[in-house]
């Protein structure tokens, strides 16, 4: 999978960021954007869902800590983001296929390349098999 696009779908916190921005510059790879309310808001099933309909990868940008506006949405998003993580393992896939980045003072700059990081390390990982019906 090194020289193929990586398929990466980001759920972020539209309170922290502005997902328009971090849409930008996804080069060759392929990246989808979708904005939640909270990073809290995320649920397991949007999160294997993206897997089934052929994310490479997921990750996951919360809010800093500390500055989350429902109070431990950030902290819940993280452990669902594990919940998936160990799914992934029992079903063969592997872990490391979703990450979750919280945002620190460097704003969109750290996300984007924390995002490129993950895309990088996505690409190492073997593809993904087609199950048979």
């Amino acid at each position: 999978m090194v020289n193929q696009p990586a398929k990466i779908y980001l759920f972020c916190c539209s309170s922290s960021l502005d997902p328009e921005e971090l849409a930008q510059d996804a080069g060759e790879d392929e990246l989808k954007v979708i904005p939640l309310p909270c990073s809290g808001k995320i649920d397991i099933l949007y999160l294997t869902k993206a897997f089934e309909t052929g994310a490479d990868g997921v990750a996951v940008v919360t809010c800093k800590k500390g500055d989350c506006r429902y109070l431990e949405g950030n902290l819940r998003a993280k452990k669902r983001a594990e919940s998936v993580d160990a799914l992934l393992e029992e079903t063969g896939l592997g872990t490391g296929r979703i990450i979750v980045i919280q945002l620190t003072d460097g704003g969109v700059t750290q996300v984007k390349r924390e995002v490129a990081d993950f895309h990088a390390k996505i690409k190492t990982l073997p593809r993904k098999v087609a199950s048979s019906a």
